[in-house]
């Protein structure tokens, strides 16, 4: 069957390429993304942010933190839609408060909350939003219905949104936030609502939008798992301050525990490892050991050729980040029940 829908857009490669590093305001490639100095923001009494001090290069980065962290507010910042107390900050070179107008061009918001009008269809609602972000009213119908196949609504896209899901929403909500080809997208929760299913749909678009449009991505989530499985960049906030800002394989560095599966029951190469000083955990075909250096891993392949068993697995074991964020790793598990 023939398709009818417009041609595919080459996401980004016009302007700068997949995988590239942001653009300055010259067009200069490898400008720092994000850059803060003591950047603080209070409301009365509260301070919501404390001095932060930040640089980020360009990559899908996660910024994680408890409720009241200060991950919305710094998001607001970046945007210039609030004034900070006091600080710098800046977002491809542009000053977020002086320069926030002509920031936003380049850049992609994807809101927490429902903000969708719910009786106009998504292609009337995505092309308004490209057209205030720039772009003229013809390339804006065609950008968007490019964006709204690439999101999955290609043929859902003239139905008046009232009757969406809240999967197809977040959708939506993430395609306006792409319309006009950004060269920053900025998600607060965008899988916030939806079913497993619906969230690994929507981590998959994240992934594809940071690694193959060469778009860079500020993912907040308290969901650790989706941070971890998305982001190449960890940003953690606490109480308003910098935590910590490393890249994930710092994080996630392998350990020494170390997965063997064989084709039957372990037990026979468990004993043969146990008479070579190996400590060894097995239950049935898996065998869990402690990895000391090389020579293990010739032992345990001598081990099944001698033993006539068959090799499914051998893998050495990861730190995950639930290990190091317990309390985020408890919400987690909350909003799993929920959801």
């Amino acid at each position: 069957m023939a398709s009818y829908g417009p041609p595919v857009y080459n996401w980004g490669a016009a302007r700068f390429g997949p995988h590239a590093q942001p653009q300055d305001k010259n067009g200069s490639p490898g400008l720092t993304l994000i850059r803060t100095v003591g950047l603080t923001k209070r409301y009365g009494t509260v301070t919501a942010l404390d001095g932060l001090d930040l640089e980020l290069e360009s990559g899908i980065i996660g910024l994680v933190g408890a409720n009241g962290a200060g991950k919305s507010t710094l998001i607001k910042l970046l945007l210039g839609l609030v004034e900070p107390t006091s600080g710098l900050g800046e977002v491809m070179g542009r000053d977020v408060f002086s320069q926030g107008p002509e920031l936003r061009q380049f850049v992609g918001y994807m809101p927490e909350h429902d903000c969708l009008p719910t009786d106009v269809s998504a292609t009337e609602f995505v092309a308004h939003m490209a057209q205030i972000s720039g772009l003229p009213r013809a390339a804006a119908r065609e950008r968007t219905a490019e964006t709204l196949r690439h999101v999955g609504l290609f043929e859902e896209r003239y139905r008046e949104m009232r009757g969406y899901s809240t999967g197809m929403k977040q959708r939506v909500k993430l395609a306006q936030a792409l319309v006009h080809d950004p060269q920053l997208m900025l998600l607060d929760e965008p899988t916030n609502g939806l079913d497993p299913e619906g969230r690994e749909e929507m981590l998959r678009l994240i992934r594809r939008i940071g690694s193959e449009f060469g778009i860079a991505v500020i993912l907040s989530s308290h969901l650790l798992s989706e941070i971890e499985r998305v982001c190449d960049h960890l940003v953690e906030i606490e109480d308003g301050r910098l935590v910590r800002s490393v890249p994930m394989t710092v994080l996630t560095a392998p350990t020494h525990d170390l997965t063997v599966e064989v084709d039957s029951d372990g037990g026979q190469l468990a004993d043969r490892l146990r008479e070579h000083g190996v400590t060894v955990s097995s239950n049935g075909r898996f065998l869990l050991l402690q990895q000391e250096d090389d020579a293990l891993l010739d032992l345990i392949r001598d081990s099944v050729v001698d033993l006539g068993l068959g090799l499914v697995r051998l893998e050495q074991g990861r730190r995950r980040l639930e290990e190091l964020f317990q309390p985020q790793a408890t919400l987690e598990d909350e909003d799993d029940s929920r959801g």
